[in-house]
């Protein structure tokens, strides 16, 4: 990363959705988790889809989508989605989609991909018509072939539209001055963390290594995770790089308080504090 902030950012509320609350916490047993988060009669929490704008006066990019808003009366339901997307939180800071340069995602799950198009008519098209999309290869290629436990979170809607638009990138990478991407594998093999210098230090927005501050210990992950062992080594990893270098994590499915500061205790677990 380099020395000087280059960017301004604003954290962006692209809408709130509903998950199986045993699917957000694996292993976790329910007497554990739930004295955390409270459940509704359906066993799903509350959700949020957080993403990143920045900008430096020449560049304006997007980290994340969230959901979109190309989804049937059934599948709102299913999912708990609030009627509204990134459009939407965009609009609210005066930005159009016509203005964003380049978008990031983490991983192409729905919930980060699906607000890369939009309807036109019944057709889906690009939301940004001016950006390229910046994702790992191996997220691409996994996408593509739906290699995932879960039949319905890479959806053609989502990645057919964006494929003539796509900047892949193969590991940890500066992809504009003061954004890298490190590779983040566990929740996808192709999972990527986005790290930003700004004004206000370096940010760091890992996905879905940790989607909320509920999920910071190291075998709290996700039921959907690829490979849960590599999420925990990842996480210990990459938090040992927060807390050495001082950056600070956003959280992408955090409800609540999403930007927080890590630090390490004395007894050797990571604690978290409202930036």
């Amino acid at each position: 990363m380099t020395d000087t902030p280059t960017w301004d950012w604003t954290l962006l509320r692209a809408g709130t959705l509903l998950l199986d609350g045993g699917s957000m916490f694996g292993i976790v047993p329910k007497t554990m988790w739930s004295q955390r988060i409270e459940p509704d009669d359906r066993n799903r929490i509350t959700l949020q889809t957080n993403c990143v704008l920045l900008r430096n006066g020449n560049r304006t990019v997007l980290v994340e989508t969230g959901c979109g808003d190309k989804w049937t009366d059934k599948a709102r339901a299913m999912y708990g989605l609030e009627s509204r997307c990134v459009i939407d939180a965009l609009g609210e800071v005066g930005v159009s989609p016509d203005d964003i340069d380049r978008v990031i995602v983490t991983h192409l799950h729905f919930d980060h991909a699906g607000g890369l198009t939009r309807l036109n008519g019944d057709t889906p098209v690009p939301t940004f018509p001016n950006a390229d999309i910046v994702v790992q290869a191996q997220e691409w290629r996994d996408a593509n072939a739906g290699r995932s436990t879960m039949t319905g979170t890479y959806l053609r809607e989502h990645l057919d539209p964006i494929a003539d638009r796509l900047t892949l990138v193969d590991g940890a990478q500066e992809i504009e001055p003061g954004i890298c991407v490190l590779p983040a594998p566990g929740h996808t093999w192709g999972q990527q963390a986005v790290c930003m210098d700004t004004a206000d230090g370096t940010l760091c927005f890992p996905g879905d290594l940790m989607p909320t501050m509920h999920h910071l210990g190291a075998a709290w992950s996700c039921g959907y995770d690829m490979e849960p062992y590599q999420t925990k080594c990842t996480k210990t990893a990459l938090f040992d790089r927060i807390c050495d270098q001082g950056w600070l994590l956003v959280l992408d499915h955090e409800p609540g308080q999403a930007v927080h500061r890590l630090t390490r205790t004395e007894r050797g677990w990571f604690a978290l504090s409202d930036a």
